[in-house]
């Protein structure tokens, strides 16, 4: 009887994530567990789409400075789940925008923390219904039919993400920002963690929906005896982190197989504890969903010392090449590459070439020889930063960026971080960035946005930390290569701390250091004495010393940090290169070559003075009909959401956001027979202003 029961369960599960898969719903993150991003509604199509008008708004009300909300909502029935730039749980009717419910995880505390959710998971059996999201460390099953924590899931509807790490929970850094995906009765996850030691290991982790349960862990840190172990230095799984997914992850469910991308391993830029290949950082693995084996993989980046984590989720598409058709995987990267493999074994479509790179001269490191670049598709970035690309906006802009160039190295992609600076071509945001891809199945174009913004980075010696250390030296140590040593930051995503105390409490300040917010990590290394004389030197600018600044048995901290991260801007703060400074693409999967590129996005004021088309940084996605349209917002400097011909790239349609720009990716979805386009606009990106309204676009 047990086993019959199981069997009903499973099927069950099994139907409901087939229904929710079907292009004509937006119930899973991505539109459906390929993660293609496609809509096969097609009411709202070219010949009508310049009639499209606001259907509704909703106001969460909880945007506040320099806040983001970057959500792509489900729509389930009549009914949208998303979240607010607080990170409260919202269901609305998904016809009106009227407000059901709210879900406050912070127990009615307030809470002005930057922070970031991309998506939720939804699941039902038929009779009970949850979505599932996660908020700092905690990873939450809330009902869905009444906004209140799931019975019998974890401790109270949540589940503690520090714990079954392996390590002191206590001392962990790791939150949740983007969905997993549910197989069976399985949700499987991965994580956010620091990006400088030490750091929560990156483990992709399976649990039971029901109970919250784990089930199954893959170590993205090989420990002994597990494939890739001897591609780091002996028990670096012990001291070591990150190798995370971050991105979100893509599910083939007839095969059983998840498609999981990962980033770099800590410390970001220079890796002298974790010479080797440090698998399984900067790889695409195919995991066995329902055990959590390794099918395959295959690594983008060896040793990364560029910040190149893989940054969306991968697009489970089917090509066609000579006469046959392909289940394929195709996954861009913020280099500006597609790479695309067969499915189930991982054998590149198009060929793959190992080249020489440049090699470090920083002591301690030690550079990969070595590097993969696809021969086709071709790139859909800039690859390198050549004078004849630098800015002519004006000559005195071009001067100084050209003078700014001058002495730093600048050999291409994968030219390592020096004492005297390096160029980082596309940036650390991409290319390609977590907005990811949309792909047609039926005329197999794959159209990703990009970034094209050169960075100029540059390592530089770490405070040292001795047994005694001043508040002074601590902070040097822990916080300059963010907020640089004279605190002046690089606002607004690693902002100035001078005069803090005017601004925070000592004991929020020392909260935020001790838990972390926003990119910030929760220093949880350090103890309490340390903790309280960063707090003392920001606040007060005394050098108090203390003892044992670092909790005994993590990892230690590097000899070399960075020196912030810094756009290669000309000086009236615009990019250091020539147009485009944004792009929206379409790349033939078939052939293998790119159908057509346009600029994406512009500068209101250079607009008006006749420099139009600039293209702009962009955060989010596009969505792609079956009405002929590609629906994308993203632009962070104009606050537009547009469309475009699919085939052909013409803009379409576009329209101006209320107060904020939409970096997220749009849902498409149907009811009572009408089709919406739902974007949440909540800006935030690099100062511009924030908002806290989602947007339903409808025709009249």
């Amino acid at each position: 009887m047990l086993k019959i029961r199981l069997s009903i369960f499973v099927l069950t599960a099994i139907g409901v994530a087939a229904a929710a898969s079907s292009y004509r719903k937006w119930a899973v993150y991505g539109g459906g567990n390929d993660d293609i991003r496609y809509s096969d509604l097609s009411q709202i199509n070219r010949s009508n789409v310049s009639k499209l008008q606001v259907a509704w708004i909703y106001d969460t009300g909880d945007a506040f400075k320099n806040s983001e909300m970057e959500c792509n909502p489900l729509v389930v029935g009549d009914t949208l789940y998303a979240t607010t730039p607080k990170l409260r749980l919202i269901a609305l009717d998904a016809a009106t925008g009227e407000l059901r419910w709210r879900f406050d995880p912070h127990a009615g505390r307030d809470y002005i923390h930057k922070s970031r959710n991309r998506g939720l998971n939804y699941w039902t059996d038929g009779k009970a219904t949850r979505v599932y999201y996660g908020v700092e460390n905690w990873l939450y099953a809330i009902d869905a039919k009444t906004g209140k924590p799931a019975a019998g899931f974890g401790v109270e509807g949540r589940n503690d993400l520090r714990e079954n790490l392996g390590r002191d929970p206590e001392a962990q850094n790791i939150s949740l920002n983007s969905p997993g995906v549910i197989y069976k009765n399985l949700l499987i996850i991965g994580s956010v963690t620091a990006e400088d030691l030490p750091a929560s290991p990156g483990d992709i982790r399976a649990y039971d929906v029901v109970s919250g349960k784990l089930r199954w862990s893959f170590h993205t840190i090989p420990h002994p005896g597990e494939f890739g172990y001897d591609t780091w230095p002996k028990d670096a799984w012990k001291t070591s982190g990150s190798a995370n997914n971050w991105a979100g992850m893509a599910l083939d469910e007839k095969r059983g197989l998840v498609f999981v991308p990962t980033g770099s391993a800590a410390f970001d830029f220079y890796g002298a504890d974790r010479v080797g290949d440090d698998l399984f950082a900067n790889c695409l693995l195919a995991l066995n969903a329902e055990t959590g084996e390794r099918v395959w993989h295959f690594q983008f980046v060896r040793h990364d010392l560029w910040d190149r984590d893989l940054p969306a989720p991968p697009s489970l598409v089917t090509i066609r090449q000579n006469g046959r058709s392909i289940d394929a995987v195709a996954q861009t990267t913020k280099s500006g590459h597609v790479f695309v493999f067969e499915r189930e074994t991982g054998r590149p479509i198009f060929p793959i070439e190992y080249r020489d790179v440049p090699q470090t001269d920083v002591d301690g490191e030690k550079t990969a020889a070595q590097q993969p670049f696809p021969l086709k598709p071709p790139p859909f970035a800039r690859q390198k930063l050549t004078e004849d690309v630098v800015t002519s906006r004006t000559p005195q802009a071009r001067k100084a960026v050209l003078d700014r160039l001058h002495g730093v190295r600048n050999e291409g992609e994968f030219t390592p971080l020096t004492l005297q600076g390096s160029v980082i071509f596309p940036g650390t945001d991409g290319g390609a960035e977590w907005g990811g891809a949309a792909f047609d199945p039926h005329t197999g174009l794959l159209y990703v946005n990009a970034n094209e913004m050169a960075w100029i980075m540059r390592l530089v010696e770490r405070a040292k930390i001795k047994k005694k250390a001043t508040g002074r030296t601590l902070y040097l140590s822990e916080c300059a290569g963010c907020h640089r040593p004279d605190r002046s930051g690089t606002p607004p995503e690693f902002p100035s701390l001078k005069d803090i105390g005017g601004r925070r409490s000592e004991a929020d300040i020392t909260r935020v250091i001790r838990s972390g917010a926003g990119r910030m990590p929760a220093f949880s290394q350090l103890t309490e004495q340390a903790v309280a004389a960063i707090t003392t030197f920001l606040v007060r600018g005394e050098e108090k010393e203390v003892l044992t600044s670092i909790v005994p048995g993590g990892a230690q901290p590097l000899k070399y940090f960075h020196n912030g991260y810094n756009k290669l801007l000309d000086p009236d703060g615009y990019p250091g290169i020539k147009p485009p400074w944004g792009t929206l693409n379409a790349i033939d999967l078939n052939a293998g070559t790119i159908k057509w590129s346009i600029s994406l996005g512009e500068y209101p004021e250079l607009a008006a003075r006749g420099m139009s088309d600039t293209g702009s940084e962009n955060y989010g996605g596009p969505v792609v009909t079956a009405g002929g349209l590609v629906f994308i917002g993203a632009t962070i400097r104009d606050r537009k959401i547009r469309a475009f011909d699919k085939t052909t790239g013409r803009l379409l349609w576009s329209a101006v956001l209320p107060d904020a720009s939409g970096c997220a990716t749009p849902a498409v979805y149907e009811v009572n027979g009408r089709e919406y386009v739902v974007i949440a606009a909540g800006g935030g990106k690099w100062g511009q202003p924030s908002g806290g309204k989602y947007v339903a676009f409808s025709l009249p």
